[in-house]
């Protein structure tokens, strides 16, 4: 069966070992079974996005051996697209504008007995959702900044009982009430990476999402979504992550090598393909 795969990493940073294998992984994937390996560029946060790293992204995987098939999606060109997912959920009153600061939330949180906690941390207590729909619509009018929430015990009752399937797993149950009302719309970005993420892998036919085991638990969120839409469902597969010395997971953040910079040093792909498991 022909598949279709995807590496779609962000510019805001040089590409590291860790990438190397997650598109490796992708890559290896559709060649083997005559597939569709397609390149996506996930830029839609302009505070953080370069387009030198853009560049570099195609330099580092042309220098490994990578190919890919049809032009790159550059998610920063297709806006338009996701406001028009947004509208849609708003229209069938699965959003809320969310008017809370971080700081805000954050003093609610603490000053609850048992605040409820989801996979990525304490879930966002419901504020701006009880509010009236005079307050919703004076605050719009004063132009008070906004988030878009998804309004989560009303999704997951229109979406029924979901489930995905893991390659190394079968079917597994997907919960995403346990992620609360998430952000689909930030107020300095005009889509969430969940909504765009899940949105492009319909829109390009991906039929198998090879990706690091940290986003497992977001797929529960991501079949939401996709049943929510009425998009195709790909299958998963979550391969581990690789580590530095001290046991961390490789991230841009903590300084991991780069592979422009080991190619700067002087190894050759190929080595670099070994250290990656490819």
């Amino acid at each position: 069966m022909s598949i279709t795969t995807r590496f779609a990493p962000s510019p805001n940073g040089f590409l590291h070992l860790g990438h190397a294998a997650a598109a490796l992984a992708a890559w290896r994937r559709a060649r083997q079974a005559g597939g569709r390996f397609l390149l996506r560029i996930e830029d839609i946060d302009p505070t953080r996005c370069r387009e030198e790293f853009t560049d570099a992204i195609l330099e580092d995987l042309a220098w490994l051996g990578l190919d890919w098939d049809g032009e790159p999606r550059v998610q920063s060109r297709h806006l338009p697209e996701y406001r028009a997912a947004l509208d849609t959920l708003a229209g069938r009153g699965l959003l809320y504008p969310c008017f809370c600061t971080r700081a805000a939330i954050a003093r609610e949180i603490a000053a609850a007995p048992a605040a409820p906690h989801g996979p990525d941390g304490p879930l966002y207590p419901g504020t701006c959702r009880a509010l009236s729909a005079a307050e919703r619509a004076a605050r719009l009018a004063a132009g008070a900044p906004y988030a878009l929430r998804l309004d989560m015990a009303r999704a997951a009752a229109e979406a029924g009982t979901l489930r995905w399937h893991e390659e190394a797993e079968g079917w597994c149950a997907a919960e995403p009430a346990r992620f609360g009302d998430v952000v689909l719309g930030r107020k300095e970005v005009p889509a969430s990476y969940h909504l765009c993420v899940t949105h492009d892998d319909a829109a390009q036919g991906v039929s198998l999402v090879t990706r690091g085991e940290d986003l497992k638990p977001a797929t529960a969120l991501h079949r939401l979504l996709q049943a929510l839409f009425g998009w195709p469902a790909p299958r998963y597969a979550h391969h581990p992550l690789l580590t530095g010395p001290d046991g961390r997971r490789l991230a841009k953040r903590d300084g991991a090598a780069s592979l422009r910079g080991m190619r700067e040093a002087g190894m050759r792909p190929e080595a670099v393909r070994a250290l990656a498991g490819g």
